[in-house]
């Protein structure tokens, strides 16, 4: 079985998540005692949300790539960075290390096409709704991708970060985001993905009839397969 290496912190609850969801994968696959072999990194999230916010991006880069060194280092096989917004700086990342690092965007992709859905509502963080270093991966794959307006991109904002990563639950901002799911469902989307680790904790499949894509399971359920040494079409 190969190594995971996971970078993580960013929240902490979501990262809790993924250990959980590699573990009951790699166990319900191979039976008995078996559990993911797994090294986890896990930054300090004040750092990164102020270099997200000061649009620091190359300074938050450096954090994370030292992490993968430190991960490669311990015997990492690959690498997972277990947040969505973080992936905007992949390539800085992937130039300080010889390992790979499995994309949530594109794993997100594959589940997608797989359920033969070519039109997404995408939620997320101001950063992964508005900038293109998450949604291209998606077009690159030929899904094409619906965003919420600027106000609801806000809402979506701010209950993440001043509610679900403080590990706040408020049936208030559930019933907003539902609602700026039925818009997206209105415009045309086939199909959500939870573009945000954090966005799973609020809502999930059970609160709507439009199909979800939660990509903290998606991301982890396929790298338990990677780590099983399962194929994994990315």
């Amino acid at each position: 079985m190969k190594t995971i290496g996971l970078i993580g912190g960013m929240s902490w609850e979501s990262t809790v998540t993924y250990y959980q969801i590699l573990n009951r994968v790699v166990k319900d696959k191979l039976g008995g005692l078996h559990s993911a072999k797994c090294l986890l990194y896990s930054v300090d999230f004040q750092e990164i949300e102020e270099c997200q916010a000061n649009g620091e991006w190359e300074k938050s880069g450096n954090i994370l790539a030292n992490a993968a060194k430190s991960l490669e280092k311990g015997g990492a096989d690959f690498i997972i960075i277990c947040t969505n917004t973080m992936h905007k700086v992949v390539p800085q990342i992937e130039k300080e290390i010889e390992i790979p690092i499995l994309h949530i965007a594109k794993a997100a992709a594959v589940e997608l096409r797989r359920q033969d859905i070519r039109t997404v509502g995408l939620l997320g963080t101001k950063y992964t709704m508005q900038q293109d270093f998450y949604k291209e991966k998606l077009k690159e794959k030929h899904v094409d991708v619906i965003v919420p307006d600027l106000q609801d991109m806000e809402i979506i904002n701010s209950v993440i970060y001043k509610e679900l990563c403080q590990g706040i639950i408020s049936e208030k901002s559930k019933k907003e985001f539902l609602r700026i799911i039925d818009g997206l469902m209105k415009k045309g989307a086939q199909g959500i993905i939870l573009g945000c680790t954090e966005i799973g904790l609020l809502v999930n499949q059970e609160d709507t009839e439009i199909s979800v894509f939660d990509t903290t399971y998606i991301h982890a359920r396929q790298a338990a397969m990677l780590a099983m040494e399962e194929r994994v079409l990315i």
